[in-house]
């Protein structure tokens, strides 16, 4: 070989910032990039609905970090050489603008994903990176002299000097068989980021309604987070529930998914004062019907189910309600106990638990301590975040340190 090659299997956003940022860095690279699907970048193209959550306007890196249930130790020094505030201005200085909502969110000003695959396309087309579709990296073997033989699934084999591994989160053991041919060892992949099956009808009934703020937790694994949910006809959603499920995703894997999920409709106010709400109501109101006079701010259409799933009688008027009545509402809206039987994908996108361990990868420089010249980004490795952006933060991270470390390392070979 008379140029430096270098080999990205997986056509993703880890795999194209890195194949971009080796390529920008080092202009005499060959850079392929091995996408085994029919598309590049299909997870950038459904994300955040279609809109592409670029990233998240934390620049701070220790509250950075946090948001990582896994991973957020090892990026620490990672993001003090690319964070959010570098990929924003990366994007714009290549024509993408961003637009940052009240939550920290940050889309692309056109409100569409293919703003972002347009740009990723673009530069890697403009710095002559070769890429194919339906080309999966099945078999790698390490070559005595230095670089390594790759196996593609058309029969096809080729050299390279380094190996980039960004084949994106594990479903299952067997996809991270790569890094594992190689010498590494893999944290057991599971889900994170999903949604919760439950099976109360009542619940399933209010699909559509949305609750700004409530605090859900599971109590038996010490989980508990607060924020918006959202009914839906599968049970419930929401950033607070997918923030539950990434900080979780290991016990409530080992559970089976099988839960009792504890919702507290009005976290600003404490179960007695819950209580002397209702008692005021039956004061102030008394002829009024209870389930026609919801406390703010929930909705008519949630309030009159949580009163049903009370017990309460329709037509129950305030003055007519019993202290025992009270008492079962007060616990109904303060410490709704919901059965949950199993879980859904979120929005058809897939974030695992697990993967590379990371003490086995050099964060400085994003290459294997244990086979050289192999390198990783994105969720290969056992890092994820959650939901709001953080994920495609550490993608464009790792991907940004594995592509210039890759480019170093060709030039001085």
């Amino acid at each position: 070989m008379n140029k430096k090659r270098v080999i990205v299997a997986g056509g993703g956003a880890a795999g194209f910032f890195a194949a971009i940022s080796c390529a920008e860095a080092n202009r005499d690279a060959e850079v392929f990039i091995a996408e085994k699907g029919p598309e590049f970048l299909s997870k950038v193209r459904i994300s955040g609905g279609g809109r592409c959550n670029v990233t998240n306007a934390c620049f701070d890196v220790s509250r950075l970090c946090e948001s990582y249930p896994r991973g957020g130790r090892a990026l620490a020094g990672a993001f003090q050489v690319f964070q959010p505030r570098n990929t924003i201005e990366w994007f714009e200085s290549r024509g993408v603008h961003l637009r940052t909502e009240e939550d920290g969110r940050v889309f692309p000003a056109t409100n569409s994903s293919q703003t972002i695959v347009n740009c990723f396309l673009r530069e890697a087309e403009a710095l002559g990176i070769k890429s194919a579709l339906n080309c999966a990296v099945e078999k790698v073997e390490r070559r005595s002299e230095g670089g390594f033989n790759v196996a593609f699934n058309n029969g096809e084999w080729a050299e390279c000097d380094c190996l980039l591994l960004a084949t994106g989160g594990c479903r299952t053991v067997s996809g991270g068989s790569l890094p594992v041919i190689l010498g590494h060892t893999l944290e057991t992949p599971v889900p994170s980021l999903f949604t919760f099956n439950v099976d109360a009808p009542w619940l399933r009934a209010l699909s559509g309604v949305a609750v700004d703020n409530v605090e859900v937790s599971v109590p038996s694994m010490k989980l508990r987070e607060a924020g918006a949910v959202l009914l839906t006809h599968w049970g419930v959603s929401g950033p607070a529930i997918l923030r539950l499920s990434a900080w979780g995703a290991r016990v409530l894997n080992a559970a089976g998914y099988q839960f009792v999920l504890r919702v507290d409709w009005l976290p600003g106010l404490q179960g007695h004062e819950v209580e002397n709400e209702l008692a005021e109501r039956r004061q102030s109101q008394p002829s009024r019907f209870v389930s026609n006079t919801p406390i703010s701010p929930l909705s008519n259409r949630l309030w009159e189910a949580l009163v049903a799933a009370s017990g309460i009688e329709p037509g129950t008027r305030w003055a007519a309600l019993s202290a025992a009545d009270r008492h079962r509402l007060g616990l109904q809206l303060s410490r709704t106990e919901l059965p949950v039987t199993g879980k859904s994908t979120n929005k058809d996108e897939f974030v695992t638990c697990g993967g590379v361990t990371l003490k086995e990868i050099n964060f400085k420089t994003m290459e294997s301590r244990v086979c050289p010249g192999l390198f990783f980004s994105g969720e290969l490795m056992d890092i994820d975040g959650i939901t709001g952006g953080f994920n495609f933060q550490a993608a464009w991270t790792t991907g940004r340190i594995a592509g210039r470390s890759i480019a170093e390392r060709l030039a001085l070979k």
